[in-house]
C-alpha cells in the first residue's frame, strides 16, 4: 500500500530542501522513490503546500525513570484531570500528574500532537534502568532511549584511582551501554555527586574528589575518550560542575577544553552561563559561552532554555539540589542517594518573571539560542521538566522565530534584569529551515538516527505536516496531520491511531572479560546481581510494543 502526500513544501536540512515543492511517497513505514505508473496508489493527501518537515526529536527530556515518578507524586496539590488520565485514579502516581511533569500515556499523546515521533531520557542511572525502560515502553506513539549515567559511580572511580588503562575503560563503557539498553553515556557534575557523601559542597573543573584524589577534569578526558573509542555516534552528554552558581561561566569554558578536542555535548547550558556582575552579583555570560561554542566545532549544546511558571525540577545532581531546595515552591523537597553510586534531587520551583534572578535566566537562554551561529550544533530543550515542560516548544519557537513577540516578553521582565541583558539588541529570527536543523536533522545526526530527521529516501516515514502561520507558536502546537512510520496518527492535533514506537540503542563491542572484576564488585557492594543488572531485548520489547533498534557510528 502506497500512500502518497502531494504538493509538499519541505525543509529537509539533512538534504539542503529549504522550503521545495515535492511529493513523498510511504510505503511500509518508510518514504520510496516515485514508484512506477504500475504501482497503485491506495492513498493521497493533498498538502497544498503545506509546510512538511520530518518527525521532531527531543534529544534530552526527563519522561522516565525514580526521580520523575517521585517528581509526579510531590505536588498532589497540583494534579489535574488530564484529557488521556485514568478517571478511576484517586492518588498522583503513575497514571495522573501535573502539567510539568505529565503521566506515561500523556506524554506520548503530548508530543506526538505537537510533531515529536522521539524523545530520550538523559539521565539513566544502571541500577534504575530496568525502571525507566519499563515507563519509556509505556509511553505510546513516540521512540525512546536513554542515556546512562557514569562519571560518579564508585566503579568507575575507583578505576581512575587505580590508573586503570584506558581499554579498560572503554571496555566498562560499552559494557554499560549493553547492559543498560541505553544509546549513550550521561555525566552529572562530574565527581561531584560522590563528593557530595564526603561532605564536599562543591567541585570545581581540577579540584579532587577529597576520597578517591581524582579531578571532574580526568573523568571528563577518560569518558569522552571512551565514548569516542568505542565508536557509538552520540559524543559524551555532559551536565558540567557548579550548576546554577553565580559565576559558573568559567567552569563552562574551561568544560569545553577538558576533552582534548573529542566531541562533546554540553547539556541545559543555560543554567552553566552565568556571571557575578552587577549589584545583584549575577550576570548573563550568554555572550562569552557563545563565542566559545562557535569557535570549539567540537562541542555542541543543548539549551534548557526555563520559561515562566510552576515546575519541578528532576536532577541526578543532588550536590546542587541540596544547595537549592531552600528556594522551593512549595517549601519541599527530595534529597536522596541511589545505591551509593547517584543522587537524585527533585525540588519543585516556581519560574516567576518579576524575579530578577528568573527573569535573567530567560533571557540568558534566548541570548544563547540567537547568538549560537550553527544550527546543528544547538538543540531546542527546556531540560523538562526542569526549566519548564516539554509542552512549551511551540511557546520557545514563537520567541525565536519572531523579534516582536520576544521583544513584548522582555518588556515586561524586572526592570532590573531587563538593564543586564541585551537581548533585544539581537535582531535575528530563527527560519523554518533552522528550526527543522534544530530540532529534527540536528538531533538526529547527533545521536545517531541514521533514517530519522530527515525525509530522504528510505528514512522512516516520521512526517509532520503544519499549515503556514505568522502565529508560530499556534503552528507548531498543532500539526494538520502526523505520521508515525508511515501510520496516520494524528489529524488536525488530534490523536487518531495509538502506536507504539521502538527503542533506540546502542551495542558497540567489549572485551567480555571486563565481567570478572564486575562480578566480584557486584557480589561485594550491590544489592542486585550482575546478571539480574542487564537487561535483555525481550524485556523492552514486551508484548511486542517496543522493538529494540541498535545504531553504530
Amino acid at each position: 500500500m502506497i500512500t502518497l502526500l502531494k504538493n509538499a513544501k519541505i525543509y529537509d536540512p539533512a538534504h539542503g530542501k529549504n522550503g521545495v515543492k515535492e511529493d513523498i511517497y510511504i510505503r511500509d513505514g518508510q518514504i520510496i522513490a516515485k514508484p512506477s505508473k504500475t504501482e497503485k496508489i491506495a492513498q493521497t493527501i493533498d498538502l497544498n503546500n503545506k509546510v512538511v518537515m520530518a518527525g521532531a526529536i527531543d534529544m534530552h527530556s526527563h519522561i522516565g525513570g525514580g526521580k520523575v515518578n517521585i517528581a509526579r507524586m510531590l505536588l498532589p496539590e497540583y494534579q489535574e484531570t488530564l484529557r488521556y488520565s485514568d478517571p478511576e485514579a484517586h492518588v498522583c502516581g503513575p497514571h495522573c500528574a501535573h502539567n510539568a511533569t505529565p503521566s506515561t500515556t500523556v506524554t506520548g499523546m503530548h508530543y506526538i500532537e505537537m510533531g515529536y515521533t522521539a524523545a530520550f531520557e538523559p539521565a539513566i542511572l544502571g541500577i534504575n534502568a530496568r525502571h525507566a525502560h519499563l515507563e519509556m515502553g509505556d509511553t505510546p506513539m513516540i521512540d525512546k532511549g536513554g542515556y546512562a549515567m557514569l562519571g560518579n559511580d564508585d566503579y568507575f572511580l575507583r578505576l581512575l584511582a587505580n590508573k586503570a588503562e584506558q581499554k579498560t575503560i572503554n571496555d566498562y563503557v560499552a559494557w554499560t551501554l549493553n547492559a543498560t539498553q541505553t544509546i549513550g553515556i550521561k555525566v552529572v557534575n562530574p565527581g561531584g555527586i560522590n563528593a557530595f557523601k564526603f561532605n564536599q559542597r562543591r567541585l570545581n573543573l581540577d579540584e579532587n574528589n577529597q576520597h578517591y584524589e581524582v579531578s571532574p577534569r580526568q573523568i571528563l578526558q577518560r569518558l569522552s575518550r571512551a565514548v569516542h573509542d568505542i565508536g557509538i555516534a552520540k559524543p559524551l552528554h555532559v551536565h558540567c560542575n557548579n550548576l546554577g552558581a553565580a559565576g559558573n561561566f568559567q567552569t563552562t569554558l574551561d568544560t569545553m577544553g577538558a576533552s582534548d578536542g573529542i566531541p562533546m555535548h554540553l547539556t541545559h547550558i543555560q543554567f552553566h552561563s552565568y556571571g557575578t556582575e552587577g549589584d545583584m552579583k549575577f550576570s548573563s555570560a550568554a555572550a562569552e559561552i557563545s563565542e566559545a561554542i562557535n569557535k570549539n566545532k567540537h562541542i555542541t549544546a543543548d539549551v534548557g532554555q526555563i520559561l515562566f511558571g510552576q515546575t519541578v525540577t528532576a536532577s541526578g545532581d543532588n550536590m546542587m539540589q541540596h544547595l537549592n531546595a531552600k528556594h522551593a515552591n512549595p517549601k519541599k523537597s527530595v534529597i536522596m542517594d541511589i545505591e551509593c553510586d547517584a543522587g537524585c534531587g527533585v525540588v519543585p520551583f516556581k519560574y516567576r518573571d518579576q524575579n530578577y534572578v528568573n527573569a535573567l535566566q530567560w533571557a540568558i537562554g534566548l541570548e544563547i539560542f540567537l547568538s549560537i551561529e550553527d544550527p546543528w550544533r544547538v538543540f531546542l530543550t527546556t531540560d523538562h521538566p526542569n526549566g519548564a515542560p516539554f509542552t512549551s516548544y511551540p511557546h520557545l519557537i514563537r520567541l525565536l522565530m519572531d523579534k516582536s513577540f520576544r521583544d513584548e516578553a522582555f518588556d515586561q521582565l524586572n526592570l532590573d534584569a531587563q538593564a543586564m541583558s541585551n537581548l533585544k539588541a539581537i535582531a535575528r529570527e530563527y527560519s523554518l529551515y533552522e528550526i527543522a536543523t534544530m530540532t529534527r536533522a540536528g538531533a538526529a545526526k547527533l545521536i545517531g538516527m541514521n533514517n530519522q530527521g530527515h525525509l530522504g529516501i528510505g528514512a522512516a516515514a516520521n512526517i509532520t505536516v503544519y499549515t503556514e502561520q505568522d502565529n508560530k507558536e499556534a503552528m507548531f502546537a498543532k500539526p494538520d496531520y502526523v505520521f508515525k512510520d508511515g501510520e496516520l496518527v494524528v489529524k488536525n492535533g488530534e490523536v487518531v491511531k495509538v502506536v507504539w514506537g521502538k527503542t533506540h540503542t546502542a551495542k558497540p563491542a567489549y572485551d567480555r572479560s571486563v565481567e570478572k572484576g564486575l562480578k566480584d564488585y557486584f557480589d561485594k557492594y550491590h544489592t542486585i546481581q550482575l546478571d539480574h543488572y542487564k537487561i535483555s531485548d525481550d524485556e523492552i520489547a514486551d508484548d511486542g510494543r517496543n522493538s529494540v533498534v541498535s545504531h553504530t557510528k
